[in-house]
């Protein structure tokens, strides 16, 4: 039996109390117990009920919620509590039936309005606690872009990488402290960008102008093998097109990619979709310091690099929607261990360039089916004066979904 709302969660602007509907007010007056920021209980003052700050780390304020189930409980939160708010964390603690929920409009939505942008246009991004590099995807040309900050730092922080992007001539406003009497408003080009005192309450919005060389982080897998630095342990742009292209990858997702080198397969994974993940596993240390910075450089901050030797680095992982081996294929284990991981349905996808891992791919064909193919590519060089094709080693791709 579902217990009756006894959680009230309460989106609060900077115009507290005055911002409130009438029955988030009746709500918050008659709880016995409130949680929230010092800003928030500030802003919602006064209150009549026992008020707690939230404590560091956050997550010990969820037990002193738990513990009052059934009590009329308050959860004080920044606009909406279910846009990157604690809304979502209460939701998989608490049933959806036991809270009832007051939004107040996003930072998002104010910004939206400020600038005159239709808010489904616009790319909306958390840098709250989050890496300022995950936004690096997002800067396309002509894109409209909303971001939450981490502090008063952030806006000057996006400056410097739009700059050093080529996108020194896109237009960011910083809007901060929306909604309440310290609301201020201010622009600028990122490559003249000098405002001081930034509230750390700021949401940035951002009009992205690309130069005709910036990089720009395409929609397509197959980046330029040089925004990879590698010491020779790369799957290359076009063999690495078509393997991203095998291992299809869906919203949401997991990768294993085993192997990792350069991180190259791994990281456009990661950059198919916000929501999808990869944990790649490197026996080399310098080699995974060197994939963790490629993906720092291009944005994929969901790439999770584990160093260690397959398999034995590969137990106790989240099982894997798909699977990529590029490196250690001939070890003894490695394709039992993720096969046996692989998510029914899921995807497995290995590249061979010796004639020792050909032979294990034939036995495995033999074994599990699949598609076979040889890739053979061949690139103009110049020979002196004159140009001429050059053969890459040719690789042989085993391509197979688990039942």
């Amino acid at each position: 039996m579902a217990e009756a709302p006894w959680l009230t969660i309460i989106g609060i602007g900077e115009d507290g109390r005055a911002g409130l509907s009438p029955a988030a007010l009746a709500a918050l007056d008659r709880a016995e117990f409130v949680i929230g920021g010092a800003r928030h209980l500030a802003l919602a003052a006064p209150l009549p009920a026992r008020t707690q700050a939230w404590p560091s780390p956050f997550a010990e304020g969820y037990p002193m919620i738990l513990a009052r189930r059934g009590r009329p409980t308050c959860v004080l939160a920044t606009g909406d509590p279910f846009h990157y708010g604690v809304g979502a964390e209460l939701a998989r603690l608490i049933a959806p039936e036991e809270i009832v929920c007051f939004p107040h409009p996003s930072a998002f939505s104010l910004a939206a309005a400020r600038m005159g942008w239709s808010l489904p246009d616009c790319d909306c991004v958390s840098l709250h606690g989050r890496a300022l590099r995950r936004i690096i995807p997002y800067l396309q040309p002509g894109a409209r872009l909303l971001a939450l900050s981490w502090d008063g730092s952030t806006p000057e922080q996006l400056a410097e990488l739009l700059k050093a992007r080529g996108m020194g001539a896109s237009r960011i406003t910083v809007l901060e402290a929306m909604g309440g009497p310290r609301e201020r408003i201010r622009h600028s080009r990122a490559d003249a960008f000098e405002m001081a005192g930034i509230d750390p309450l700021n949401t940035i919005a951002i009009e992205v102008a690309a130069a005709h060389d910036a990089r720009i982080v395409t929609l397509a897998p197959g980046l330029p093998d040089a925004w990879f630095d590698n010491d020779g342990q790369l799957t290359k742009a076009e063999i690495r097109a078509l393997t991203l292209a095998a291992l299809a990858p869906k919203a949401g997702e997991l990768l294993w990619d085993i192997g990792l080198g350069a991180g190259s397969v791994g990281i456009e994974w990661c950059l198919r979709h916000p929501r999808s993940r990869c944990i790649g596993i490197e026996e080399r240390p310098e080699r995974a310091e060197r994939a963790r910075r490629n993906a720092l450089e291009l944005g994929a901050t969901a790439l999770d690099i584990r160093i260690g030797r397959a398999p034995e680095a590969l137990a106790d992982l989240p099982a894997p929607d798909a699977v990529f081996i590029g490196g250690g294929a001939s070890e003894a284990g490695v394709f039992d261990t993720a096969w046996s991981a692989l998510k029914p349905g899921g995807r497995l996808v290995l590249n061979a360039v010796t004639l020792e891992t050909e032979t294990l791919l034939g036995t495995l064909y033999s074994r599990h089916g699949g598609i076979m193919r040889r890739l053979a590519l061949s690139r103009l060089e110049s020979v002196g004066s004159m140009h001429g094709w050059r053969a890459a080693m040719p690789v042989t791709q085993w391509v197979v979904t688990k039942p």
